[in-house]
């Protein structure tokens, strides 16, 4: 994930800190401009206008502030509980941190859980399922990289589990990656149904029971089944010229395995025009069967802004843009989420995005 921090005062700027080492300083810091001092962060003059600028192009936005202010500031920019960025608050004391919007999908009230662990603060955590230790479907969707289809959906099975109800799990046997899917569900203690394409379609026509199902097909919408769909992982890639085919897979094996997954979970590579005829590059993407799309510089570097990724001076002197991976990951989503920012591989470099 890709963090921003905000903050207007001289505590707030100490705890921000202290929250960017949690998350490992992949985390922009915005702080206002009367007390924005130090080089690496970026000021601002009203919060409600860095908000908005900020709404699309992070996964998360944290907050060291009153919890009214935020409200305020990012009001205008709300759309929906699926494409929001998980927004948190905290008080500029580190003692309680506030899971405010996005908490399932958007990955706000576990990333909340996380840092009162690290910070030794009070987490506030609202969501009913959250709080009465169930596991609700669309955080499990945010766990194993799955869509909730409909938002709709959500609110009728979510409240369905409050009220005492069963909720059947079915997963489609035809999905890709099948063995991991099963993992990933018994590690949550979610158990299910191998249902083919088929018994599926018949399923959904005639049942009335409360019912997730986990398939990457097109199927009737119900009032009582929430579909949890895959999706999309780019993975990004940039290599050196002559880079062999062999250490390009095995860079994008390893890419994916640290995010939890096989290569088999891409469903779309990417990488700059400079490497369209990159012969490993090639061979890698017709190896995988994984369709491969090259950039231009000009895509590139509207990437590189809109989402403020960093970049390398080497590659930026020798074709023109300093960053291939994330960029040309992006560049494949309308909206993205980083899975794995960009990590340098033996003459490899490799991004995985979520497509939001």
């Amino acid at each position: 994930m890709r963090y921003a921090i905000f903050t207007s005062s001289p505590n707030g700027v100490v705890l921000a800190q202290r929250v960017r080492e949690a998350l490992a300083g992949d985390a922009d810091l915005y702080v206002h401009e009367k007390i924005a001092s130090e080089a690496e962060v970026i000021p601002y003059r009203r919060v409600a206008e860095v908000a908005g600028q900020a709404f699309t192009k992070y996964s998360a936005l944290i907050f060291i502030m009153a919890t009214g202010i935020v409200v305020r500031s990012i009001a205008p920019f709300l759309v929906s509980k699926l494409s929001d960025p998980a927004v948190i608050v905290m008080d500029e004391q580190g003692r309680n941190i506030i899971s405010l919007l996005s908490g399932h999908v958007g990955g706000a009230n576990e990333l909340t859980a996380q840092l009162a662990e690290q910070l030794g603060a009070n987490p506030v955590i609202t969501t009913a399922t959250d709080v009465n230790g169930m596991l609700a479907p669309d955080l499990l969707a945010y766990r194993i990289g799955l869509c909730p289809v409909s938002k709709a959906g959500i609110l009728v099975l979510n409240s369905a589990l409050l009220q005492g109800q069963e909720i059947k799990y079915i997963l489609d046997d035809e999905l890709p990656c099948l063995t991991e899917y099963q993992d990933k569900l018994q590690l949550n203690d979610i158990e299910y149904e191998l249902m083919s394409g088929t018994d599926i379609a018949d399923y959904v026509q005639g049942v009335s029971d409360y019912t997730v199902i986990i398939t990457n097909k097109a199927l009737p919408a119900k009032k009582t089944i929430l579909y949890l769909k895959p999706r999309k992982l780019v993975a990004g890639v940039g290599c050196r010229r002559g880079t062999e085919e062999k250490l390009i897979l095995e860079a994008l094996q390893e890419a994916c395995s640290s995010i939890g997954w096989s290569v088999d979970r891409i469903d779309e590579m990417a990488s700059s025009v400079v490497k369209a005829q990159e012969q490993g590059l090639l061979a890698v993407s017709q190896q995988l069967q994984k369709n491969i799309r090259f950039w231009d510089n000009e895509a590139l570097q509207s990437q590189i802004d809109n989402y403020r990724l960093s970049e390398s001076e080497f590659v930026k002197k020798t074709i023109g843009v300093g960053n291939v991976s994330e960029a040309a990951a992006y560049c494949c989503v309308d909206h993205g989420v980083t899975a794995l920012p960009r990590t340098k591989y033996t003459k490899v470099t490799v991004a995985l995005v979520w497509e939001k």
